[in-house]
């Protein structure tokens, strides 16, 4: 990829990048998703490019899909549909638009194309990779078929397309419990993140949960002593943990779930205080929804999901650059692990 100055200087020739007051206040109506979180200045900044990639995106007849942990300017900016894992992969298969910009990290632009072959598919940055996705590899899906003989493998979608292709059906974090206790077999084999499989064997106690050593730089920061310590502090905070976090952090809070069911969990509920254990993003981008709640507490950053910026949306759209493709014959398996979750998920909410 070119260097940012580079770049800067190239999509500089064909659009008015300049910070502009005048912009950012004609664009009051998307400002005011993020205002509490996003200042007057900061927004005179973005707005020129949040204005470019609108009107790009009609031009190339694109969509965007953003990820929950995405920044306020994008996914309040320019995506045309925002979700987590299971509900972007969702998203990908309704799609009818040529070209689809996945706001997140490679492995969601992975699944868009895998959902959409014959579309072409773009990734901003091809280096917004995943540690808990580059853990495990389809040898480690070997060793552990190998290990557990006639388990079904639930893959998480935090994965590479290899994976998937070498597992039976993925799952996300919202519907791991789900998936897992729909599988026929006393003992399913869960891959790659060993805190994920260990919250789900706690909700799935008829299934004996086997799991690979993997896990995410985000969400394991976190401690139990840490939301204890929280708790003292302010025991009126209500704490609410993504479940990729270690089980006794999980334990310790008030609520678990995915980002979109944490998402739901504090627009149902509205407290007061609310401490949001996963990435920091997904306090901001919620803020100015929930005026009356205050988002307190410390948040981990994703360094993978915050390379994706307006600048790199912008390049992607304009030059086309960043196309994801995957091999035919990986693609086609993984394919049937990744549908065999969506049909799953979607008749138990039927």
């Amino acid at each position: 990829m070119l260097d940012q100055m580079t770049r800067h200087g190239e999509l500089s020739a064909y659009y008015d990048l300049a910070p502009s007051v005048e912009l950012a206040e004609r664009m009051q109506d998307i400002y005011a998703r993020m205002e509490r979180v996003i200042t007057p200045p900061d927004w005179a900044i973005h707005a020129p490019y949040v204005a470019a990639i609108n009107q790009l995106k009609k031009q190339r007849n694109a969509v965007i899909l953003a990820h929950n942990y995405m920044t306020p300017q994008i996914y309040h900016g320019i995506a045309d549909f925002v979700g987590d894992s299971l509900q972007l992969a969702v998203k990908a298969t309704e799609v009818e638009a040529d070209v689809i910009v996945q706001c997140g990290v490679h492995f969601m632009a992975e699944t868009s194309k895998l959902l959409n072959p014959a579309k072409t598919v773009l990734i901003p940055d091809m280096e917004a990779g995943c540690s808990l996705a580059e853990s495990i590899t389809p040898e480690g899906i070997a060793e552990m078929r190998a290990k557990y003989p006639g388990a079904p493998v639930v893959t998480y979608v935090n994965t590479s397309a290899a994976v998937k292709a070498a597992s039976d059906i993925c799952c996300t974090s919202s519907n791991a419990a789900q998936i897992v206790a729909a599988m026929d077999s006393p003992t399913v084999i869960m891959t790659p993140d060993k805190y994920l499989a260990q919250n789900v064997a706690r909700q799935v106690p008829g299934k004996r949960i086997v799991w690979w050593e993997g896990s995410c730089i985000v969400h394991e920061q976190y401690t139990a002593q840490d939301l204890r310590d929280f708790r003292e502090w302010n025991p009126d905070t209500r704490i609410i943990a993504h479940p990729e976090c270690p089980p006794d952090v999980v334990a310790e809070a008030d609520y678990s779930g995915s980002t979109s069911g944490i998402i739901d969990y504090v627009h149902r509920e509205q407290p007061r205080q609310a401490m949001l254990v996963t990435e920091c993003s997904m306090a901001s981008n919620i803020s100015d929804e929930l005026p009356g709640v205050d988002f307190v507490g410390p948040c981990n950053m994703c360094p993978y999901m915050k390379k994706i910026t307006l600048e790199k949306v912008l390049w992607s759209l304009h030059a086309m650059h960043g196309a994801v493709e995957v091999d035919r014959e990986v693609a086609a398996k993984a394919r049937v692990a990744v549908e065999r979750m969506i049909d799953l998920s979607r008749k138990a909410a039927a």
